[in-house]
């Protein structure tokens, strides 16, 4: 990496809050990715997994660096000259404004299998011991005695996942009546103790400041959280519909191209797809699609109705505007 490439990178990190975080002595090659805020564990350990096989298969020493924060953030940052030379994000929307600016393929959901999401999740609640308030579904949010904790929407695409899935829940069992699922939106955004930027946030908020009956996030989270600071303290709710979390994958192919790692940046991608990493990725708690790893764990993932964002709302440019934009649903729900 070139003494101004990685000032620059440090300087936008800095100034977008993002980690970036990375090898101190130089490879023959060094490779971007550009991550969401709750993944730096998870490619802690797939990172270095792939450049032994890279080397093991090119004989050539390569560095993986990583950039993390919230994904729109982080998609903004590489828009404003961060030069990631792939991405892996959480949301859809977040590559597609790539591609809308040029840096991403406009195909790119064609170009990789399961429209380029190699893995993907759903939203879950993070109890405390023993389920004191005996959180089981969406229904039971909207509760006077409960109080939630996650991400806010505006800055979080795990947020916007947690709206979209409430809403959906609503819109099924009130059968579209759009007055009810607006007073259950506006009675479950209530109940909300504390909007975090980003899901490393809310986690800080429920498990070290104490905050809130429930944490919602992503199923893998809730279970890494869990895992990490106690089974025997907090437990795991999946609710019976929850939504489809797709994380896709993308090559940034202007900057892999200037930066010398267009072969290497596609690799990486498709690696997640091989049996090593999907494995990897289902003992972070993450829903993969390689038949053999999903018979492997199939016991750690409850079955659950998963809602698609396209269902709920039409699509994601329809949810940004209609939703999450100045203005729209959410801040109207949000008016006392």
């Amino acid at each position: 990496m070139t003494a101004s490439r990685l000032l620059t990178q440090s300087l936008l990190a800095i100034a977008l809050g993002t980690g970036l975080a990375g090898p101190a002595l130089a490879a023959e090659r060094e490779l971007l990715n550009s991550s969401y805020d709750i993944a730096r564990e998870l490619f802690a350990a797939i990172n270095p997994e792939f450049t032994a096989r890279w080397q093991a298969e090119h004989d050539e020493e390569v560095e993986i660096s990583q950039s993390h924060g919230g994904s729109s953030a982080q998609a903004r940052a590489i828009l404003q000259g961060l030069r990631a030379d792939v991405v892996t994000y959480n949301q859809v929307t977040d590559v597609q404004a790539l591609a809308d600016g040029g840096l991403v393929a406009e195909d790119w959901q064609a170009q990789l299998p399961n429209n380029a999401s190699p893995y993907y999740s759903t939203t879950a609640f993070l109890v405390r011991k023993g389920n004191p308030k005996g959180i089981e579904n969406w229904d039971d949010l909207v509760r006077e005695d409960v109080e939630m904790v996650f991400p806010n929407p505006k800055t979080s695409g795990n947020g916007r996942y947690t709206y979209l899935a409430a809403w959906g829940y609503a819109d099924d069992a009130f059968d579209g009546d759009e007055e009810r699922i607006h007073d259950f939106m506006r009675t479950f955004l209530r109940n909300v103790a504390v909007f975090d930027t980003g899901g490393r946030g809310a986690t800080t908020s429920f498990i070290e400041r104490g905050i809130g009956d429930v944490l919602i996030s992503f199923e893998s989270e809730v279970n890494n959280i869990r895992r990490e600071y106690g089974e025997e303290d907090y437990e795991v709710i999946v609710p019976p519909v929850s939504i489809l979390a797709e994380f896709p994958v993308a090559v940034v192919e202007p900057n892999a191209e200037r930066n010398g790692t267009l072969d290497l940046a596609r690799a990486y991608v498709e690696y997640l797809y091989s049996e090593e990493a999907q494995r990897m990725l289902a003992g972070f708690n993450y829903r993969v699609h390689h038949e053999a790893v999903v018979e492997e764990f199939a016991e750690r993932f409850p079955q659950t109705q998963l809602l698609q964002v396209e269902n709920i709302v039409g699509s994601w440019e329809e949810a940004m505007e209609e939703h999450f934009a100045g203005g729209a649903l959410l801040d109207q729900l949000q008016r006392r």
